[in-house]
């Protein structure tokens, strides 16, 4: 029995069942990327903004200051807004220097309250690439908010940080404790206790249902892009959130990994069958039974005949947006790493009730090549039409039964993050900044479009009335009837920084490289992962 087994065997068998409760109460309690286990892109919020204007201050409710480039969430819960970004915008003087931030507001008024900033691994780039700061979307439940720090730790820490006067165990040894630092409940280091090695950086967005945490690892291929370093290592796991026990895990897809894994799981209930669905790093997705981590389903998103290679002329493709389960379907989007380029890409409707290998067999609805290009977005569905979006810009909108297209909009423009559909509107970002809100239903309609003065790679979120946008370097809190007139620029509190200025990209990421095993040059590795991610990174990581 090798080390890896043995761990297995050792989990406690009772924890598997402790406290997993798997019916509907309880989730609206829960926030997360894509505001529920479905991590479906729609919500039922009214009385969103149409229009806004940063800069007069027309219906800006507040923005904020982040790091120079941010990726996770925004996610709102406990009358917060909780934001991954990095240390460009540092907050805490004595926590200078690269490293992972995830920034927490007060959703009211903006007002910063705590951080959690996280060192770089010692390894560099192949593990945690530079200036791309936390990608997790958190997921917030009650006083604990769970995420993934750049350093592959899923981490609970209580909502209200130091500012509560409090140090809620069993973690007691936090290095800052100050008013506005994070307090650490527990930690999983997923590289020291679960041999996980992370290509470029772990950003996975965890999925709570009952007591569980579900999540990916970002276990991936070393820096020559061949090997996969620790293939018998987890790819998904499942954790106790309570305590950071792990209840079970899976290998899979083992040393079949194409680059790295920056998705995230997805919880429904489908034909009467609880499963929890992972998408490998192989193109495939793995329905487990949530419980016991049994494999129930998996299905082969990519061509039987397509061939995996970086860049644009690969015609396989990993997952990096997020699945979607809606009516008894399974829907998912393949793409790439931004940076590897626009390719053929393919968006698949799933029935999600059978058994085994059902590539091929459980197909509801297939768009792909011309139809549908690479994609680390995740949908949205409501009324029976589903949004997608592709990194070429592209927002389709399609009848969820069919596939068949109602309309197209080309936003000239590559889309990393989401479509959020809400209020009778259609709000996407781009990468050149710009929003554009568009009516939802069959008929295309343009309602309006505004730049936010700087990228934007995550998906919008709506809660109380209020639409919550993250641009790359800055919070922006919307609502209909606020702020007629631009604000007068604050001078720097304590605890506030400066503007920060957008991060350039290192050198070595702008300049093509040889990999040392292959003997061929790759294109440059700015983290596709953070589309809500973000990829996300919403990468759909959020």
């Amino acid at each position: 029995m090798n080390r890896f087994e043995k761990r297995f065997t050792q989990i406690t068998p009772r924890l598997l069942v402790a406290g997993l409760l798997l019916s509907a109460p309880g989730f609206a309690q829960v926030a997360m990327y894509g505001g529920g286990p479905s991590r479906n892109m729609a919500s039922d919020e009214k009385g969103l903004p149409a229009k806004w204007d940063p800069e007069t201050g027309e219906n800006i409710l507040w923005s904020a200051q982040l790091g120079s480039q941010s990726y996770g969430g925004p996610v709102l819960a406990d009358g917060k807004v909780f934001v991954g970004t990095n240390n460009e915008g540092a907050r805490n003087t004595k926590l200078t220097g690269d490293r992972g931030v995830l920034m927490v507001f007060d959703a009211k008024d903006g007002k910063f309250l705590w951080q959690a900033a996280h060192a770089k691994l010692p390894a560099g780039r192949v593990n945690d690439w530079p200036l791309q700061g936390i990608c997790s979307s958190p997921a917030v439940d009650g006083k604990r908010v769970y995420y993934i720090s750049n350093r592959a730790e899923l981490i609970a820490a209580d909502t209200e940080g130091f500012l509560d006067k409090e140090n809620d165990g069993p973690i007691l040894d936090e290095t800052e404790k100050s008013d506005i630092d994070e307090d650490v409940t527990w930690k999983l280091d997923m590289i020291g206790e679960l041999d996980v090695f992370p290509h470029n950086l772990a950003a996975g967005n965890p999925l709570i249902v009952g007591d569980v945490i579900y999540t990916v690892t970002g276990n991936g291929v070393d820096e020559g892009h061949v090997n996969v370093p620790v293939p018998k290592a987890p790819a998904f796991i499942a954790v106790d959130k309570n305590t950071g026990k792990l209840l079970w895990e899976s290998a899979l897809p083992g040393d079949k990994i194409l680059h790295g894994q920056w998705s995230n799981p997805v919880y429904g209930v489908v034909k009467g069958r609880p499963q929890v669905v992972f998408p490998g790093g192989d193109g495939w997705l793995y329905s487990f039974e949530p419980k016991t981590g049994t494999l129930l389903w998996k299905f082969d998103c990519n061509p039987k005949d397509s061939v995996y290679k970086i860049g644009g002329a690969a015609t396989r493709n990993n997952i990096i947006g997020t699945p979607v389960i809606w009516d008894d379907k399974v829907y998912i989007g393949v793409g790439e790493d931004p940076e590897h380029g626009e390719g053929i890409g393919h968006l698949w409707a799933i029935d999600g009730s059978g058994e085994g290998d059902v590539t091929g067999k459980a197909v509801v609805w297939h768009r792909g090549g011309e139809d549908f290009h690479r994609t680390i977005s995740t949908v949205a569905i409501a009324d029976g039409i589903l949004y997608a979006s592709d990194l070429s810009g592209h927002l389709h909108a399609l009848d969820a039964k069919t596939g068949e297209q109602f309309w197209m909009h080309d936003v000239f423009a590559a889309v990393w993050g989401s479509p959020f559909v809400a209020d009778g509107k259609v709000y996407l970002g781009d990468e050149d900044g710009d929003v554009v809100v568009l009516r939802a239903g069959k008929k295309k309609e343009v309602l309006f479009e505004v730049n936010m003065g700087n990228s934007v790679y995550t998906t919008p979120v709506a809660k109380d009335g209020v639409l919550y946008i993250t641009s790359r370097s800055k919070l922006w809190a919307i609502a209909e009837g606020k702020g007629t007139k631009k604000p007068e620029a604050p001078k720097p509190a304590a605890g506030e920084p400066k503007e920060a200025a957008p991060a350039k990209p290192p050198a070595q990421a702008l300049t093509p490289g040889p990999s040392p095993a292959s003997g061929r040059g790759e294109q440059s590795e700015d983290i596709s992962c953070c589309s809500p991610l973000s990829h996300s990174w919403e990468r759909g990581r959020g």
